[in-house]
């Protein structure tokens, strides 16, 4: 639920010292916890604090590796619109969806259509097997697919992290929104 300023209810809030951390992890995700703490000018234990409760409250959702998916051959990304059969739900659904490895990505929406599916293969000729085996899925009535040409803003939280640490995106912390700081007056 959303309260009438816009945030959540039970959102997590995070202060600039949490901002940063993320920032640091997020550029260097094999930094160790020591390094980290040298270069935030803050105690080790501050720093492992800090990730343990941000993983725990679930603002860092995990700490693999980011994988790309062109690297691993599947070079074309598509977005697919499902219809589903009414009353049989969308959690059937998503479950075996989940079991299509080039789905890599699933949202029950609004507006036309039931389902949105972030989707990936090797060809254009991969991709009609691949929407094949969703139009496979129980469930699914009817599917309409766009192809990606170019990602011209990837996936992204770090604009987030700053907005929700109370702090305008700052291209000397590497913030790539081109917002200037806002001038404080001094006290």
């Amino acid at each position: 639920m959303t309260t009438t300023t816009g945030i959540r209810e039970g959102a997590v809030p995070i202060d600039d010292l949490d901002g940063r951390v993320i920032e640091l992890f997020a550029a260097e995700p094999r930094i160790g916890v020591l390094e980290a703490s040298r270069r935030l000018g803050v105690a080790r234990g501050t720093v492992q604090a800090r990730l343990d409760r941000l993983a725990r409250d679930g603002v860092i959702a995990g700490f693999g590796p980011e994988i790309d998916a062109a690297a691993l051959g599947y070079g074309v990304t598509a977005f697919v619109t499902l219809q589903l059969r009414q009353g049989g739900g969308h959690d059937p659904v998503a479950a075996r969806l989940a079991q299509v490895p080039e789905v890599i990505e699933a949202h029950t929406i609004t507006g036309p259509g039931d389902m949105l599916c972030r989707v990936v293969a090797r060809s254009n000729t991969d991709l009609q097997r691949v929407i094949d085996a969703i139009v496979d899925v129980a469930g699914v009535e009817r599917a309409s697919s766009v192809i990606s040409l170019v990602t011209q803003v990837p996936y992204r939280t770090l604009p987030l992290v700053r907005a929700a640490s109370a702090r305008p995106g700052d291209p000397a912390r590497g913030g790539g929104d081109g917002e200037r700081p806002r001038h404080r007056p001094s006290r």
